[in-house]
């Protein structure tokens, strides 16, 4: 056995040290002191990391709060508080600081055995960290990417594939049962104009597969035929007709093309390392058959009205300040119906059919108002109880150097395949530029990882409800924080590892218990047992930015690390180096379970 694959033995008897939130634990013990000291139960004790590490690890500020609702004095409370705080064993120091503060310094035998604990083959990862016991796990209903199969997936379609994609992989890695929905765009006028171009097409002796492979260009030949050439229009009108109508041929047609379309974004999803499958597609026209049901029910209900030929709800909620309500309409004076009907069929599905305690929908920003009125119109008709949690992400936009939306040179919009093509081409070149002896199949395969990674890392580690500048020179440096300086962080432990395992092939060593000596050492035992609280975070907020945050300042305190304590240098002692590197190897864990919540993959060299 090498030094790094060496064992930890657990300490069974202290049941704390299995929980790796150190907030929590902190939490639980403030609280307990407080109510002890007699403030009421429930206070919260506003339980934080410190700023500043000469305030402490952690501060509890909670005494504040609850000093003012009491109107007593926060220092004296505080000091009652602090009395009866048992922290032994895992605080070194309980100070108070100005006018009511509770700082916490941890105690580093305490932050070892806590990692000790999660250094453990078989506590590493799902295992120990971040997982619900079954009964609070919650289903969850994610609805995220929903490109419309008409056309091929572009750039607009990259923050919400990729953003639904990591807060899905978090609620997994948490331990929540995760029904991923793809709203896809199936169904609707458009394609009664695509079935007609597609139904000449084969008449014409061409192969369905053939006529679709570039599905831009088909979309365009249809719209020109429609706008220009006569009749055109009547059969598309009428196809749409037909299709609605179950016609047996137009359905054969549009589902040829759905097919080929699917197969497109399948693609994308390969080369995004996305989680999304086949299976989990739930278009447009899933709900076709409910839509004259939720009509019904809306009007029965006296929710919906008539109006001018059209079914509306008048949104009271949102009224302006002359009392005027916006008007949501569920169907058209011709009885067509609009995304708002299929919206909220969907409502009723996801919380009835799939028992979904919380809904997560990911879009634009330019869609909020749409689906806050849903949400009224739906809980009012309570085809979404108050019980079932409803949720609209909107994100920014991404945007090109000049500050408007990212386009081509000639202005036309960039396809998804296209950009990632780049990525990878890009990657590949920097990779060749730093290591001209990388051999062609290590290189595919690296520029592949390096480049899909950054551009999903320079979009995901934006706040999701900002715009960003899409930059090729910053996303791919090696530098700052982007994929590849994660990615070569990862990579530089695993290099450290395989310098060992040569240097000490004949050593075994039964206990490679990590201990605390350095500062550095401390910071990172710190940043290393946060990662729960950041997970939360970003299940809470469905904020994947606050993750990459976490693991760029995890690398940068392992650099800081590598530099102050060395690990292979001579003199070093064998426990020493024992130690830290089975804190390497909870780093490099770390590092690479973030990435993989992030949906962007790791290497063993780069």
């Amino acid at each position: 056995m090498s030094i790094i694959d060496a064992k930890i033995e657990p300490n069974n008897n202290d049941k704390e040290s299995i929980t790796m939130n150190i907030k929590n634990i902190l939490s639980e013990k403030v609280s307990a002191a407080m109510v002890a000291a007699g403030l009421p139960e429930g206070t919260n004790p506003a339980v934080s990391l410190s700023n500043r590490p000469n305030f402490g690890d952690y501060q509890a500020n909670g005494v504040m709060g609850a000093a003012k609702k009491l109107k007593t004095n926060p220092r004296e409370l505080a000091t009652k508080v602090v009395a009866e705080l048992n922290l032994e064993g895992i605080a070194s120091k309980v100070e108070l600081a100005g006018p009511g503060f509770i700082n916490i310094h941890l105690d580093e035998n305490w932050l070892a055995a806590q990692l000790n604990i999660v250094a453990q083959d078989d506590c590493i990862g799902v295992a120990q960290r971040g997982v619900n016991s079954g009964d609070e796990q919650q289903t969850v209903v994610v609805d995220y990417s929903a490109p419309n199969l008409a056309k091929e997936m572009h750039v607009g379609h990259l923050r919400s594939t990729i953003i639904g994609d990591a807060v899905v992989r978090a609620l997994e890695f948490r331990g929540d049962k995760v029904i991923r929905q793809n709203h896809m765009g199936d169904w609707g006028t458009q394609f009664g104009m695509l079935i007609a171009h597609l139904s000449d097409k084969l008449a014409g002796n061409e192969v369905a597969e053939t006529a679709l492979a570039d599905l831009e260009n088909f979309y365009r030949e249809a719209k020109i035929r429609f706008d220009e050439e006569e009749g055109f229009a009547d059969r598309a009108r009428a196809d749409v007709v037909k299709l609605q109508s179950g016609d047996e041929a137009c359905a054969k047609l549009w589902q040829q093309f759905i097919d080929i379309s699917i197969t497109h974004s399948e693609e994308i999803y390969t080369k995004l390392n996305v989680s999304l499958k086949r299976s989990d597609i739930m278009g447009e026209s899933a709900y076709n058959d409910d839509l004259s049901t939720v009509i019904d029910e809306l009007m029965e209900q006296k929710i919906a009205e008539e109006s001018q030929g059209a079914k509306v709800v008048f949104i009271n909620e949102m009224a302006n300040k002359d009392g005027e309500a916006p008007v949501f309409i569920v169907q058209k004076s011709g009885g067509g119906f609009l995304y708002a009907t299929t919206d909220l069929s969907a409502c009723r599905y996801r919380s009835d059919k799939l028992a979904a305690n919380r809904i997560i929908i990911f879009t634009d920003a330019r869609q909020a108002l749409h689906f806050k009125q849903v949400e009224i119109v739906a809980r009012r008709a309570n085809f979404l109880p108050e019980t079932v949690g409803y949720q609209h992400c909107p994100f920014g936009m991404m945007m090109g150097d000049d500050g408007k939306p990212f386009k081509t040179r000639t202005g036309g919009t960039i396809k998804l395949a296209e950009l990632l093509d780049e990525a990878v081409v890009r990657a590949a070149a920097l990779i060749k530029e730093k290591n001209p002896e990388v051999s062609d199949d290590d290189l595919a395969e690296i520029s592949k990882k390096v480049g899909i990674g950054a551009v999903k890392f320079a979009d995901l580690s934006k706040n999701r409800t900002s715009d960003y500048i899409f930059n090729w020179k910053t996303m791919l440096s090696f530098e700052g924080a982007t994929a590849p300086y994660l990615q070569y962080a990862y990579s530089r432990i695993q290099s450290i590892f395989s310098k060992a395992n040569t240097a000490n092939s004949n050593t075994e060593t039964n206990n490679a218990v990590i201990n605390i000596i350095e500062p550095q050492e401390k910071a990172l035992a710190l940043k290393l047992l946060q990662l729960e609280d950041v997970i939360d975070a970003v299940i809470s907020e469905c904020t994947p930015n606050l993750l990459c945050n976490y693991l760029y300042e995890l690398a940068s305190l392992y650099m800081s690390f590598y530099e102050a304590c060395p690990i292979l240098k001579e003199g070093i002692s064998d426990e020493v180096k024992a130690s830290r590197l089975a804190l390497c190897k909870v780093i490099a864990e770390t590092l690479k379970q973030g990435l993989d919540i992030l949906g962007i993959e790791t290497m063993e060299r780069m």
